[in-house]
């Protein structure tokens, strides 16, 4: 009678996949494709913003960068954008979240159109815009001119503020249908009983929201703050195939002008310190909403 034995290797290979290594295994794909597509471009541009024009590394780009006026007015630029971009969605999607979380027939169609923008690539909704926009035939300028103080076509894509205006509205419009089902998911799982002691309470539609709605759904409102936030500051398609970062820089934000330092002008190094700064800007967010999270948490 022979009694069956387990080898070295069989005992090391069981407690490797029985032990704490298995998530760590599992993980690796994931992170080799993080490492070949986020942190080596992270760690290749930060090297090119480094390099000066005789090869050289140092910090002569970032020393040029301050000193530079067009890169302070990209800088106002992109907060501009970025700030009316972050406020508007959050609030274009609370109030679309607020409507769909109501019963009604047919919401299910409903939910399912609004996801049409999200869904539509970045270049046809770029085409769309600008014939809309046109200032001969576009329907904007019919619309304009219904309005009694409107008498002119506009120059929606040759005047710097509605140029600004028009890439803000078009970023709201192509982005909202995300967050306002983040939001939607968050309102549906609000507990219904404290609505119904807010009621008790003799609390109205107004203070139900102010005091049960927004608490509850603070910490999503203030993570898709962040994202848009993230979104905003790199988004480039819309902006380039719209206005091309004019009239006269007035729409060139961080990533319209990475690209037209690295692939128009060829400065390489000048562009990677521009992606430096945009790093550097996306990080400082990120570690701020941790913060004002944790001391939320705190609160509670």
């Amino acid at each position: 009678m022979s009694v069956a034995t387990i080898s070295p290797a069989d005992t090391s290979r069981r407690s490797l996949v029985d032990g704490k290594a298995l998530p760590y295994l599992l993980i690796l794909p994931a992170l080799a494709l993080e490492c070949v597509f986020i942190l080596y471009p992270i760690v290749r541009g930060s090297l090119f913003s480094l390099e000066g024009p005789a090869g050289d590394l140092g910090l002569d780009n970032f020393r040029f960068m301050v000193a530079d006026p067009a890169f302070w007015q990209m800088l106002k630029a992109t907060f501009i954008y970025v700030l009316f971009v972050d406020v508007i969605i959050l609030l274009v999607a609370l109030a679309v979240a607020l409507l769909m979380n109501w019963s009604f027939r047919g919401r299910g169609v409903v939910r399912s159109i609004l996801t049409v923008p999200w869904a539509i690539p970045d270049v046809p909704v770029a085409i769309t815009f600008v014939l809309m926009l046109d200032p001969t035939f576009g329907v904007f300028n019919r619309l304009a001119r219904l309005l009694p103080w409107v008498g002119d076509n506009q120059q929606w894509l040759l005047d710097p503020t509605l140029a600004m205006a028009t890439i803000i509205i078009v970023t709201v419009w192509k982005g909202f249908p995300f967050y306002s089902l983040v939001l939607l998911a968050a309102l549906q799982n609000v507990s219904d009983e404290l609505y119904d002691a807010a009621r008790v309470d003799g609390a109205g539609p107004i203070g139900q929201f102010f005091h049960v709605t927004l608490p509850d759904i603070r910490d999503t409102i203030a993570l898709l703050a962040v994202l848009a936030f993230i979104f905003s500051t790199q988004q480039f398609t819309l902006i380039w195939l719209i206005t091309g970062g004019g009239p006269v820089d007035a729409t060139t934000t961080l990533a319209v002008a990475i690209y037209l330092q690295a692939f128009r002008f060829y400065n390489f190094g000048y562009a990677g310190a521009f992606a430096v700064i945009g790093f550097l800007i996306s990080a400082l967010a990120t570690i701020a909403f941790v913060i004002i999270q944790r001391r939320l948490a705190r609160e509670e």
